[in-house]
């Protein structure tokens, strides 16, 4: 029986343009200048920034360096945490000052509402950080979700198409897999959640359904009649 919903994000419960569009934008322009007032004083900054410098070999103390490289991975959709969490700082800024709003599908925030009343445990599984997790659900233009969430995960606990990582979020819920429902529109990550026993629903919004054996839905409508069986 599914006792818990491990959600992705873009694609899943928001929108793949609201992140490409939106989110990358204000982090490509607004990161230089965040980086270059907060470098030397924000602890929390300089240590994603030791981080940068160590996956890339640039010298930490090129700062301008440091910020092109930046640029290039917010480009290329990078997943490395370091840049993620320095996104998730930036995004931080936007939403309390009004200027950015998490975009949700209708779909999505009813049923997360109705599948937390219900009693499912619900959780988060995505590349951004898990503070940009949180900002996306805490400040949608339809209200602050993040009531309804047990927990977040996001790169740290492995990549999203490892099998390991869902073994390792696995251990950390400590429930059998088969309690867990996970959803996602990136086919790679189902399979890899798959392998490590979990229940999958492949979130399928626009354009023409898949041939597969899996579960395909085209929202949160339809994923709650696989609840519902279950």
């Amino acid at each position: 029986m599914i006792r818990i919903v491990l959600t992705d994000i873009e694609g899943t419960t928001s929108s793949i343009s609201f992140v490409h569009d939106v989110l990358f934008p204000y982090a490509a322009e607004h990161l230089p200048g965040f980086i270059r007032a907060h470098h030397e004083d924000t602890p929390a900054v300089a240590e994603q920034l030791d981080a940068v410098a160590q996956a890339s070999g640039i010298d930490r103390q090129d700062i301008e360096a440091l910020i092109d490289i930046l640029a290039v991975w917010i480009r290329e959709d990078r997943k490395e945490t370091s840049l993620k969490a320095l996104q998730g700082m930036v995004w931080e800024q936007g939403y309390q000052q009004g200027e950015l709003k998490g975009h949700i599908y209708p779909d999505a925030a009813d049923y997360l509402k109705r599948w937390h009343d219900r009693g499912l445990r619900l959780f988060v599984y995505s590349s951004g950080s898990v503070k940009a997790q949180k900002l996306i659900f805490g400040f949608t233009s339809a209200g602050d979700f993040t009531p309804f969430f047990s927990g977040y995960f996001d790169t740290r606990i492995g990549g999203k198409k490892d099998e390991n990582a869902y073994r390792n979020i696995l251990a950390e819920l400590g429930v059998d897999a088969a309690t867990v429902l996970f959803l996602s529109d990136v086919e790679a990550e189902l399979e890899a959640a798959e392998a490590a026993g979990l229940k999958t629903a492949w979130l399928v919004r626009e354009g023409e359904l898949p041939e597969t054996g899996r579960f395909v839905a085209r929202d949160f409508t339809e994923v709650d009649t696989l609840l519902q069986k279950r």
